[in-house]
């Protein structure tokens, strides 16, 4: 059974719940009942050995888990008596029997149904008499791990916490990431580390700032086991929202991993890992929300403790606080000389270029480029996401950067490399196959400038697509056709995307006309200048000032000057406008052929009707 027809099947428990619960509430009742069933089958090939091991324990007076967790293999276990097919032979008293098998879990394991308020929830069915129904729904479920893999679990949990979302109007998206995205940004991760991460007994942490339910940091681990069955990665990872926080807390779990990594809270305003340094990172923080509950706390932080706190480089606008977990993420990164760490971050547009010289975004992306930790920039295809059709960007940052690639930002735009989905998911039209994270990660580990070529034959339609690293010889156009070339990847200069913001001042002027001169301080005997005439002018860094001023300014405003004082540092990254080809119009001969064509057509459809 697949994740989609498996989550159906758990969806169909919503049938009993109408009338008694709000559609709305289904996912409280829903989702710990589906966390509680997959650890029911996750332990129930060693609940005879836990029983065995917690009873000895017990009678000879020791403490019974670091034993049972030894016998079991497993790093939670349940010591009740019960399990959820037992709790179906007693109609009479489910919610007690229900109540004392939750009690029965390891406290890590209780805390994650705490965080569900499962307690509230079980008391409702109870009065509404809908508990042992529920109960019996779930425990006809097979969620045991050798018909359902982790992989297939986190899926299934996605795809209700999505339709949850939808039917509360909440955003699904805040919650997790599609898997594909995933997949691209860990393989953009560690496909510079892999001589590395392929060494027995590696030790590798892995950060997730927004944890969800925890579909990155399972994905992370996934890959490196394939790479290396004998590496480990140690997952950490925060989250706001109690339930997806829940159901990572489950996730990991099952996965062997220290739930007590993975932390609930507000990240940017508590940060709950605090101290941590980790080897990888990545995130998807949500777009555009602002941070204004807690702008008191990130200010003051900002203020007092500056660079030696998480917001040193600057503040963006209250409204998007994007970049605020991008310079929490740079805070949680080891010194070079403890090996470095690497990051991958979903971004919106915004955080490329808003915001002028001086503004805070632009503090930050100055930061980042003259620190030289931005190794590329991803822009991924529109429609990606469950919650939003918008273009977004997968940024790389890393404090080791190898050699070939100090100073340089490549620019990979994949916003072309997509497939339809044979059923939309919210917003999500379009999907990355294999192929394309392929083609995307060779860019990236090759280091390499490329285009994508199109072949068109006479008619227009496309007869072949390939990405041509620079330097290949490009396919001859078929006879009447023609090929098509836009660039995929680029290579920059980090100072290529700095410039600096220059005051052109002109003079004020008296009814005469006459400049009107300053009679004292500094400006004395100077013209004064005309507030009304100022201007503004973007000069690269890469371009002398001056000779931009004379070139540019002088000739239209001769008595303009530069007021050196107002001058400051500026940072964009104007990405569509590195990857646009200018396309030239048709000729008029070939258009008016074509309006003609048209027009005959609909007179002879006019003049059929008529008769």
């Amino acid at each position: 059974m697949n994740q989609q027809a498996l989550s159906s099947l758990i969806w169909s428990v919503a049938d009993l719940l109408r009338g008694d619960f709000k559609q709305s509430e289904y996912g409280r009742v829903i989702l710990p009942f589906t966390v509680l069933r997959r650890l029911d089958c996750v332990l129930s090939p060693t609940k005879t050995a836990a029983l065995e091991e917690h009873a000895a324990k017990l009678a000879a007076g020791v403490a019974f888990e670091p034993f049972v967790k030894r016998r079991t293999g497993l790093d939670f276990y349940n010591v009740s008596s019960l399990d959820m097919g037992k709790l179906m032979g007693d109609q009479d008293h489910i919610r007690a029997n229900l109540e004392s098998y939750i009690q029965g879990f390891a406290p890590d394991v209780r805390s994650i149904f705490e965080h569900f308020d499962f307690a509230a929830t079980v008391e409702r069915l109870h009065k509404a008499r809908l508990l042992y129904l529920v109960s019996e729904k779930f425990a006809a479920i097979d969620l045991h791990p050798r018909n359902v893999d982790n992989l297939q679990m986190g899926l299934v949990f996605e795809e209700l916490i999505r339709k949850f979302a939808e039917l509360s109007n909440e955003t699904a998206g805040e919650h997790f990431t599609p898997r594909e995205v995933i997949r691209l940004m860990v393989n953009l991760l560690f496909i510079e580390d892999g001589e590395a991460l392929t060494k027995p007994g590696v030790v590798r942490t892995m950060y997730d700032p927004t944890a969800g339910t925890g579909g990155m940091l399972s994905v992370a681990g996934e890959y490196l086991f394939e790479l290396n069955p004998k590496a480990r990665l140690t997952l950490f990872g925060q989250e706001l929202n109690p339930e997806s926080h829940a159901i990572c807390k489950a996730d990991m779990l099952i996965r062997g991993q220290d739930i007590s990594n993975i932390v609930l809270g507000n990240t940017l305003g508590d940060d709950g890992l605090l101290g941590k340094l980790f080897d990888y990172m990545l995130s998807n923080p949500p777009f555009g929300v602002e941070w204004k509950k807690i702008e008191k706390v990130i200010r003051e932080e900002h203020e007092k403790q500056g660079y030696n706190g998480r917001f040193g480089p600057g503040l963006p606008r209250v409204s998007d606080g994007s970049l605020l977990f991008l310079l929490h993420l740079l805070s949680k990164m080891r010194p070079e000389k403890q090996g470095g760490s690497r990051i991958g971050i979903v971004l919106n547009g915004s955080p490329l270029f808003t915001g002028g010289a001086g503004s805070g975004e632009s503090e930050i992306r100055r930061h980042v480029l003259e620190n030289d930790l931005v190794e590329a920039i991803v822009a991924l295809p529109t429609d990606m996401f469950y919650n939003t059709g918008i273009a977004t960007y997968v940024w790389l940052l890393s404090n080791r950067k190898p050699d070939d690639r100090k100073g340089f930002v490549q620019l990979i735009d994949a916003s072309g490399f997509w497939q339809k989905m044979r059923k939309s998911l919210g917003a999500k039209r379009k999907e990355m196959s294999d192929e394309h994270i392929g083609i995307v990660t060779r860019l990236f580990g090759d280091f390499v400038e490329a285009s994508l070529v199109t072949v068109l034959d006479a008619d227009g339609r496309q007869a072949s697509r390939q990405v041509l690293m620079d330097g290949q010889t490009l396919p001859k156009a078929p006879q009447g056709g023609k090929v098509k070339t836009v660039p995929v990847s680029r290579i920059f200069r980090n100072e290529d995307f700095g410039y600096r913001t220059i005051t052109v001042e002109r003079p004020l002027r008296d009814a005469a006309g006459k400049p009107i001169l300053g009679e004292k301080g500094k400006g004395k005997g100077k013209p004064q200048p005309d507030s009304s005439l100022r201007d503004t002018e973007n000069v690269p860094l890469s371009q002398d000032v001056q000779t931009y001023f004379e070139r540019e300014v002088l000739p239209h405003a001769p008595d303009a000057w530069i007021d050196h004082d107002k001058t400051k540092i500026g940072y964009e990254i104007p990405f569509n406008r590195h990857f646009y080809v200018f396309e030239p119009p048709r000729e008029l001969a070939e258009i008016d052929a074509d309006l003609k064509k048209v027009t005959d057509r609909i007179k002879a459809m006019i003049e059929g009707l008529s008769g």
